[in-house]
């Protein structure tokens, strides 16, 4: 069989006369990413370079002018040059009359200049149209397929037009166009991709401080206190156990914070009596980023589940139990079975286990492609009822480990109650006030204002006998 390159293999099957020619300025990655990615999808591609010669790192097929020879190839140009080496467009004015220009640059850092790239394309251009887009894609995404990356195009123009012509493109190419207006929306989306995990920052921070505070006080409470009061040095836990004591903390509290706001939501609703005023601008942006807060709580999570099945092989672990065979042994004592014991214990590894199910459950269903193949009452379902079991269930895991040393003063250490305690203030506050919120006359008025019955309006009476408009 005839090999057959892939540079030159067409993703979309157009013939040699209806190809149309875009020209493409500069021969960088993200130039001959489009290039190549156009050549497979059936449009001739020229590209204008200061330095006119073929390449080998160009795809093949392409053609290689000077700026102003591959102007009058196309009445489509991208631009994929960076904004400091625009200054020779203005000697291709004439040239560029009436052409479409697709700005497809970024900047370094966020509102580097004070209008964005491409109106300052506009500029230096006046009689062309300019239209932003293909910022937001990387040259690896392009190189690797749209099914790899991002599909998502976001574009904008003066131009309707050549926005048009743009967009038809970038459908021709696989990708999904988003019109976002005119010109003037360019700086937005030219900071788009200079974003870096904008969702995540104070998912990421909360949980490194509640990180620091937990392992700063498991140290202060078992390892300095046990060297103060007892004279033994057992630094040696920071490695595992004390991690495996912060990890599940960490991840409780996670959880917990994430149906929070929406308990705290619901009482502000029932205060002002109206779902027609705004919640407060910090619970909106803690809100959006529930999911991040889940799923970092799910990384804990497993964290915990990671330690806790290397404890049978740990020195310490194996030391403890080679002594205690060996003092039964010459003593010849052996502690008595305990069913009370064992029903606590294997009650709270159940427990443990049913709540990290559900966890993981809840991160699954959390995912685009997993949320987007279920429907809205399903999606609910799943992250409403089965969270406040899997937060009822964690919750349940942690106070039976506890057990009774929760109360056992023997528990305090310089006054300091165990890391449980602490874990468990938010998780049993949030349950709490959701029973309150789920009791019939409590849950039934907060249904009709959510449904639009309003405390100060005309139309409560009829709200309250069933006639509330939907």
């Amino acid at each position: 069989m005839e090999k057959t390159s892939t540079d030159t293999l067409p993703l979309t099957m157009i013939s040699s006369e209806e190809r149309e020619t875009i020209c493409i300025f500069g021969t960088g990655d993200m130039g001959r990413s489009l290039g190549l990615r156009m050549l497979q999808c059936g449009y001739s591609i020229v590209f204008g370079s200061r330095t006119p010669r073929m390449s080998s790192l160009l795809p093949k097929g392409a053609d290689v002018l000077s700026y102003s020879e591959a102007a009058q190839k196309s009445d489509t140009i991208i631009i994929a040059i960076h904004r400091e080496h625009y200054d020779f467009l203005t000697a291709l004015t004439e040239v560029l009359q009436g052409k479409i220009l697709v700005d497809v640059s970024n900047n370094l850092k966020v509102n580097q200049y004070p209008e964005s790239n491409a109106e300052y394309l506009a500029q230096l251009v006046p009689g062309a149209h300019v239209v932003k887009a293909f910022n937001t894609l990387s040259a690896w995404a392009l190189q690797s397929g749209a099914l790899d990356a991002s599909r998502q195009v976001f574009v904008c123009g003066n131009d309707n037009k050549a926005k048009q012509k743009v967009m038809d493109i970038a459908h021709t190419l696989g990708l999904t166009p988003l019109d976002q207006g005119a010109l003037r929306a360019a700086k937005e989306i030219e900071n788009y991709p200079l974003q870096l995990f904008p969702m995540w920052k104070v998912p990421f921070y909360l949980s490194a401080c509640l990180c620091v505070f937990f392992f700063i006080y498991c140290v202060i409470r078992e390892v300095i206190y046990s060297y103060v009061n007892d004279k033994k040095d057992i630094t040696f836990r920071m490695a595992v156990s004390i991690p495996n004591r912060v990890c599940p903390m960490v991840a409780l509290i996670l959880l917990a914070v994430v149906y929070l706001p929406g308990v705290i939501a619901a009482i502000l609703q029932l205060y002002r009596g109206t779902k027609y005023r705004r919640f407060p601008d910090w619970l909106d942006r803690w809100m959006l980023c529930r999911k991040q807060l889940g799923l970092l709580g799910l990384g804990f999570a497993f964290l915990h589940v990671l330690y806790t099945l290397v404890i049978p092989i740990r020195y310490y672990v194996r030391w403890r139990l080679g002594n205690a065979t060996a003092t039964q042994a010459i003593t010849k004592k052996e502690n008595p079975f305990s069913t009370s014991t064992a029903w606590l214990n294997d009650s709270y590894i159940s427990l443990g286990i049913l709540g990290f199910f559900f966890f993981v459950l809840l991160g699954i269903t959390s995912l685009p492609s997993v949320s987007n193949s279920v429907n809205w009452r399903e999606f609910r379902f799943v992250q409403s009822k089965l969270g406040y079991l899997t937060l009822i269930l964690c919750t349940a895991h942690t106070l039976i480990y506890g057990g009774k040393r929760f109360l056992s003063p023997s528990s305090l250490r310089w006054y300091l109650p165990s890391t449980h305690i602490i874990a468990l203030i938010i998780p049993c506050t949030v349950l709490v006030i959701k029973f309150i919120l789920i009791l019939p006359c409590i849950d039934k008025v907060l249904t009709w204002i959510r449904q639009g019955w309003e405390r100060s309006s005309k139309s409560s009476e009829s709200a309250m006998n069933g006639k509330t408009d939907i």
